[in-house]
């Protein structure tokens, strides 16, 4: 075979790439704080149960982990707005621009 002229290269095909996109969803809406920490609540307690199979505990355990993220970063989405209000002069509270460490 002579690799130097292009008709004796092997024709390939392109194939459709059918996983483009494949595996990612829209991302979900993430609950209120107060939802997430209830659903929290019903997977501990469905953990506590004796009657749950390994793999089910796996899952909860799962679902758990990603409401416990979901819950602290509530938690600090609001911190950092309690740090950034401050009252004015009148006694009305305002938000402050955030300042960086970086910026001071």
């Amino acid at each position: 075979m002579n690799w130097t002229n292009s008709a004796d290269l092997p024709r390939i095909s392109p194939v459709p790439n059918h996983t483009k996109g494949a595996g990612q969803t829209s991302p979900a809406k993430t609950p209120p704080f107060e939802e997430a920490l209830q659903q929290l609540e019903a997977v501990v307690e469905a953990m506590e149960s004796d009657d749950l199979p390994l793999e089910t505990l796996l899952a909860k355990y799962e679902e758990g982990a990603k409401l416990v993220k979901i819950c602290q970063e509530k938690l600090a989405e609001a911190e950092l707005k309690i740090q950034q209000l401050e009252k004015t002069a009148a006694g009305e509270m305002k938000l402050k621009p955030l300042v960086f460490a970086e910026q001071e």
